[in-house]
């Protein structure tokens, strides 16, 4: 699977679960999956997929556990928190929610919309990336950067040059070193106060080029 950034709702202070961040498995580390990146089909998300978020995020969590990276979202399964629940549920319903499938199997899932409330605003109009999560058996299909590429597809039909997410910033930067890979640039940490700890984010953007726009350079 594959996860990414936060909630657009702020996260919970005490007797807290660490915000929806980073987590992603487009890398080397991915098992081999049939078929290849061009057949994954990206559609509208509503409410019939809700269970499929949380069982993306619930996957994605036990693989983090199973491998001692537990400081990212801890241990307790998404689908068995009232308040994640309802987060997925209201973006389902605003329609911020896109799915990735492969062979009409859901493998992915991004939520895209306003920057959450715990990072520095933007200057400008953006699109903010609040989730992303793939399926672990289907890494090596890069569902991550295809659905990282329909956001920024997104935003250019609505006519905005920023593209923002954040990302867990701990342990050995991972998240980080995968958004960089995908074309962000790293800007403001910041830290999420939690019952026990801080918990540590990553704030980056991708600026997006217009077709016809050459860039600074061109001659």
């Amino acid at each position: 699977m594959d996860v990414v950034p936060t909630s657009p709702s702020p996260p919970e202070r005490r007797g807290a679960r660490a915000p929806t961040s980073g987590y992603t498995a487009d890398g080397p580390q991915g098992e081999a999956a049939q078929g290849s990146p061009e057949q994954l089909v990206v559609r509208p998300g509503g409410p019939d997929d809700v269970g499929t978020v949380l069982a993306l995020l619930d996957g994605a969590t036990r693989w983090l556990m199973q491998r001692g990276r537990t400081g990212q979202w801890g241990t307790a399964p998404h689908s068995g928190n009232p308040r994640r629940i309802a987060q997925v549920r209201r973006w389902a319903a605003d329609g911020d929610l896109y799915l990735a499938e492969f062979a009409g199997r859901p493998v992915g899932a991004i939520v895209v919309g306003t920057a959450v409330p715990h990072v520095p605003p933007a200057t400008e109009p953006e699109l903010y990336v609040n989730l992303l999560v793939s399926d672990r058996a289907h890494a090596g299909l890069r569902v991550g950067a295809r659905l990282l590429e329909y956001a920024e597809e997104l935003a250019r039909a609505q006519g905005v040059d920023l593209l923002r997410v954040d990302c867990y910033a701990g342990d050995d930067g991972a998240l980080i070193r995968y958004y960089e890979r995908q074309g962000f640039t790293a800007t403001e940490p910041f830290t999420v106060p939690l019952v026990d700890r801080q918990w540590p984010g990553q704030l980056l953007e991708r600026r997006l080029s217009r077709p016809g726009d050459d860039g600074p350079d061109a001659t």
